[in-house]
């Protein structure tokens, strides 16, 4: 007697859901920080985030600033964030004369605008830089 072959057997099985069960509860929403925040991506703090209530924040390897961070590779006072525009939608960074510089998406520089998503790079820290600004809902009319 040969064995019965089953054509299932090991087959990847895919679930489809309705579409009318396709919306999912944003369930996040409330836990989101209302001021912007720095994530610290790569470096000695990685996974550290600081919330930035103030319009100008300091960030620098003195314990003075806003945003401190302990390594040699940042100088002691090595930018600034100047949050005061973020009501008209954009800020900026300034490099205070830090001996290793100041980057944003991959370019040195002397002063930059910020996006909603920007990388910054200080010294080894690699930060991504959030507005966390509530987005608008578009209504579709559906």
């Amino acid at each position: 007697m040969q064995p019965t072959k089953n054509n299932d057997a090991g087959a990847t099985k895919i679930f489809r859901m309705p579409a009318t069960d396709a919306t999912s509860p944003d369930l996040m929403g409330g836990a989101a920080p209302g001021n912007p925040t720095l994530t610290i991506v790569k470096g000695p703090q990685m996974g550290s985030t600081f919330e930035l209530t103030d319009d100008i924040v300091t960030i620098g390897r003195d314990p003075s600033n806003s945003v401190f961070l302990n390594d040699m590779t940042v100088s002691r006072h090595h930018a600034k964030l100047d949050l005061s525009g973020l009501g008209s939608g954009f800020a900026t960074i300034e490099d205070l004369g830090s001996l290793n510089g100041t980057w944003v998406d991959g370019a040195i520089v002397n002063r930059a605008m910020l996006k909603d998503g920007s990388t910054i790079q200080v010294g080894t820290f690699r930060m991504i830089f959030h507005t966390n600004r509530k987005n608008a809902r578009i209504e579709t009319g559906n």
